[in-house]
């Protein structure tokens, strides 16, 4: 009877554990223990199911979700996150995780929504961050990322807002953005961009805003840019472009915001129905996401 009793209560505690597999649970803790969770705000109970732990979203035996957004988080991102395979929303936004992302990131090739923003990383993103086919959402604002922006973004085909602003990213923007033709929101503002604007960023139709803001850049503006209908917020001021004249066919019938170097460059177009916001920064939002 108690030999019985006592198999039936190592069930039950087993089943209760085996609610994910061991690599998932193991990479949770592995992301506890390397970001000072004891500290964080919501802290986790590793003594109960992983089900019930602040932040974690679980179906089928899988981590879908994992939003730890702006939850204390110190500390550097463990390569295992690559083991948390299922994922398709993972938000560590507004917190003070340092050091770099790990390449294992790419492996998450289920995420739909990837939120960075408002931490201290640094380094490069990675190079295979174009495995993440299923992405809709990038940004990773305010942080201390450099390098260039690699070209296997393009392969995102999936993406609808990427904002990489305000960063350390230099080199020139990649023509591979004109891929993205999902894309509707585009933020690079505040970073060290350099070189020409790609008119592959023509081919962005559905883009509604396009802040490309004190950067580097120089040159003319692209025509393509100008063949942009949705555009409603395009912010390309303290860059050193000096043209206008191919895109004074402007099909700006939806441009709500247009800020530009006015001063410095000289054009024909009539701007009186476009509001001119120098100091509205479109693309650096800090919303309460705890919804993702």
């Amino acid at each position: 009877m108690i030999k019985t009793f006592l198999m039936i209560a190592g069930l039950i505690s087993f089943n209760s554990y085996a609610e994910i597999s061991t690599a998932e649970k193991e990479a949770l803790i592995d992301l506890y223990t390397q970001t000072d969770g004891e500290e964080w705000n919501n802290s986790w109970d590793l003594n109960t199911p992983v089900s019930t732990w602040y932040g974690i979203t679980v179906k089928n035996d899988r981590v879908v979700k994992l939003n730890l957004f702006h939850n204390n988080l110190k500390g550097v991102l463990p390569s295992s996150i690559g083991e948390l395979k299922n994922l398709m929303v993972l938000n560590l936004a507004f917190n003070q995780l340092t050091g770099e992302l790990p390449s294992e990131i790419s492996g998450l090739q289920n995420l739909v929504i990837l939120k960075l923003e408002m931490n201290r990383l640094k380094g490069s993103l990675p190079e295979n961050l174009g495995n993440m086919t299923a992405l809709q959402e990038l940004t990773a604002f305010n942080n201390f990322l450099s390098g260039e922006i690699p070209n296997s973004i393009g392969a995102l085909k999936m993406l609808k807002t990427l904002n990489l602003s305000s960063n350390n990213f230099k080199g020139a923007i990649p023509s591979s953005l004109g891929k993205l033709d999902q894309l509707e929101s585009l933020g690079l503002f505040e970073n060290g961009l350099e070189g020409a604007m790609p008119s592959e960023l023509g081919n962005l139709v559905k883009l509604k805003e396009l802040v490309l803001a004190n950067n580097h850049l120089k040159g003319a503006i692209p025509k393509e840019v100008g063949q942009l209908a949705s555009l409603e917020i395009f912010q390309i001021q303290n860059n050193g472009f000096d043209s206008f004249e191919d895109i004074n066919t402007f099909k700006g019938n939806s441009l709500l915001v247009f800020d530009f170097d006015e001063e410095k460059i000289e054009t024909t177009m009539d701007f009186k129905d476009i509001k001119k916001y120098t100091t509205r920064m479109a693309d650096t939002k800090f919303e309460d996401d705890t919804d993702n």
